[in-house]
This record gives structure tokens, C-alpha cells and sequence, in this order.
């Protein structure tokens, strides 16, 4: 475990969940009551998430050369800029979940943001980010820790969130984030 990985870790997949729709479920499951039960559903998935993004991402550099994963990696992280680029270009749709009468609030929010979190782009970022820096526990933590820190945001702020926070802004941010990102993964891989 190398917390200086978890630590670089952090910021960017924080960035990246931030403006989310999985943050929005939350958001809006949390305004209907219970937020704590709404982090603990959420927390859990978010943890199954980043154990099979890390665990893809490993198996990824384990099978590849050192140089294509690099190129996959930074492909990928261009591939994420324009998702996000584009997410912040689209205005801002509501989110309507609504909890099921016969599911407890925990089991609920797990399935909402378990679902909603397939192929999203902060998996495919943990994915990317184990397969770069080859230490799946490194990422996952900081992975985890971004992800459940969103969470914890989203459930305690409610609707006041939404009033302060520019959606397509912190979007476009993530974008040029993950443009670096790509831009330093394929220096890696011509290198």
C-alpha cells in the first residue's frame, strides 16, 4: 500500500464522481429521509465497484506490455475527457429515483447507485488509474475514500448542494484533468 498513490488518487476520482448522477441519487434519496442509511447503501456499492475496477485494471497490466497499457490508459483517459466534456455541455436533468416500499433504505441505494455506477466514468478511471500505477490497493483506497466522500456530501447537503455547486463547470474541469492525465499516460507509453 502506497498512500501517496491513495493520495493522487483521490482528487481525481473525487472530481470526476463530484457532478455524477450516482452523487445525484444520493442527493435525492437522501431528501426523502435517512441519509445515513442512504451512505451506507451507497458506500457499499461504491466499494464493490472500485474491488472490480482495481481488480480489472491489475489483470489488464498483468496480460499487456507495458507500452499498450500506457496507450490504453491514455486513450481511455481521453475518451473520459470527452465524456465529461460532453456530461457539462448538457444541461442539468432531474433525477427522480423513488425508493421501493418493500426494500429497506439501505438495500435500495445500493441497487440505485450499484446500477447506475456500470461502465460510469469514475470506474473507468479506477480502472485506468490501478492498470498505471500497478497497485490496486493504492487505488482502490483512494478510490473508495473519493468515492464514499461524494457520498457523504451528497446525503448530508441535500438540495442546498445544488445551489452552489456549477454542474457543467466542475465537468468541464474533470475534462482537462483527464486531458493531462492522457496526455502524461502517452508520454509514458512513446517513451
Amino acid at each position: 500500500m502506497n498512500p501517496l498513490i491513495s493520495l493522487a488518487v483521490f482528487p481525481i476520482i473525487f472530481i470526476g464522481e463530484l457532478p455524477d448522477k450516482t452523487m445525484f441519487a444520493s442527493l435525492v434519496m437522501a431528501t426523502k429521509g435517512r441519509p445515513r442509511q442512504v451512505w451506507m447503501g451507497a458506500a457499499g456499492a461504491f466499494l464493490v465497484h472500485v474491488v472490480i475496477a482495481t481488480t480489472i485494471g491489475v489483470a489488464i497490466f498483468a496480460i499487456l506490455p507495458h507500452r499498450v497499457v500506457e496507450g490504453v490508459v491514455a486513450a481511455m483517459f481521453l475518451f473520459g475527457a470527452v465524456y465529461a466534456w460532453r456530461e457539462g455541455q448538457k444541461d442539468e436533468e432531474e433525477l427522480s429515483e423513488k425508493e421501493s416500499s418493500k426494500h429497506g433504505v439501505i438495500l435500495t441505494a445500493f441497487i440505485v447507485i450499484f446500477v447506475a455506477e456500470w461502465g460510469d466514468l469514475t470506474q473507468i478511471l479506477t480502472v485506468n488509474l490501478a492498470a498505471h500505477y500497478h497497485s490496486a490497493l493504492s487505488v482502490g483506497v483512494g478510490a473508495t475514500l473519493a468515492l464514499w466522500a461524494v457520498a457523504g456530501i451528497a446525503v448530508v447537503s441535500g438540495q442546498t448542494l445544488l445551489r452552489f455547486v456549477n454542474v457543467p463547470t466542475i465537468r468541464k474541469v474533470t475534462a482537462v484533468v483527464l486531458v493531462a492525465l492522457a496526455g502524461y499516460a502517452a508520454y509514458l507509453a512513446i517513451r
